[in-house]
């Protein structure tokens, strides 16, 4: 009986036929990452980097950011490089056991002043907490659309728990007072660490070695005993649903979350300007 006649003209299939398998050989191989092979991104902005690369960048940012610590694309650079095997996981993982945290993460709401319309944000009631955040924006100067996309972190959730970290900066900032320059920023990033422990807000702390003599007093005196008590204590801050709750008044927030507000930086740093002032004036007018 012919083929087609046992199969009725059916299509046929290879292992009805028990044709002989022939191995065939790939004549192509798997290359090893490298500059020139590099994996295709995983999300938007996306950068693979193999372990040299992460070595080299890690070095570079570090070095960059301790140079000068208004670069904020360098400290960007240091907090992704570093921020994985391990540490970006542990704050993603501390945002799923969180009932606000697997919310964010299933909504992945971004901080921008599109999203956040300043205009309303300084409508609301005098200390709430979205009103507090538009004045502590309006008094630093910065705004909310200045914060770089993540791009060195392999994992696209992680990705976006470090994004939300970033974006949320300036939160932490309004909540606790602190302002921008680098004394208020190594203040708050050394309660970042024990809130975080995202370990480039440790290594911040190394700029305060370009802090002059009495705001690195300051800092160790006053400032670091602050961020330890209120770092450990305090409750993780990457798990505040902020777009919720702008009307909410921000002393229930810290008292709820176990934030200490620090000392005005501002009014200190003038007082000892008026107090070096009156004495520059004393001593002059002993010399006339």
């Amino acid at each position: 009986m012919s083929v087609l006649g046992r199969y009725g003209g059916a299509p046929l299939r290879a292992r009805e036929l028990a044709l002989p398998s022939i191995p065939i050989r790939s004549t192509c191989r798997s290359r090893p990452f490298s500059g020139l092979n590099r994996p295709p991104p995983k999300y938007p902005n996306h950068v693979p980097l193999n372990f040299l690369e992460k070595g080299f960048l890690t070095v570079g940012s570090a070095l960059g950011s301790l140079l000068n610590p208004r670069r904020a694309d360098l400290i960007a650079t240091l907090g992704e490089v570093t921020a994985t095997p391990y540490f970006i996981y542990r704050l993603r993982d501390a945002m799923l056991q969180d009932p606000t945290g697997r919310q964010i993460l299933r909504d992945r709401p971004r901080i921008t002043s599109t999203t956040l319309r300043l205009p309303y944000l300084r409508s609301l009631p005098e200390n709430s907490i979205g009103r507090t955040y538009a004045a502590w924006l309006d008094r630093e100067g910065v705004s909310p659309d200045t914060r770089d996309n993540v791009q060195y972190i392999d994992d696209e959730e992680c990705a976006y728990v470090m994004q939300r970290y970033r974006e949320c900066h300036d939160f932490f900032h309004a909540v606790t007072g602190l302002p921008t320059f680098v004394e208020g920023e190594l203040a708050l990033k050394a309660f970042e660490f024990l809130n975080t422990v995202i370990p480039m807000t440790g290594l911040s702390m190394f700029a305060a070695i370009r802090l002059k003599p009495a705001e690195r007093e300051r800092l160790f005196s006053l400032y670091l005993p602050w961020a330890v008590r209120s770092g450990l204590q305090s409750k993780e801050l990457i798990n505040v649903y902020w777009e919720k709750i702008l009307e909410k008044d921000v002393d229930e927030l810290r008292a709820e979350f176990g934030i200490e507000k620090p000392p005005d930086m501002r009014e200190i740093r003038k007082m000892v300007r008026m107090q070096e002032k009156r004495e520059k004036e004393r001593l002059e007018g002993k010399s006339v």
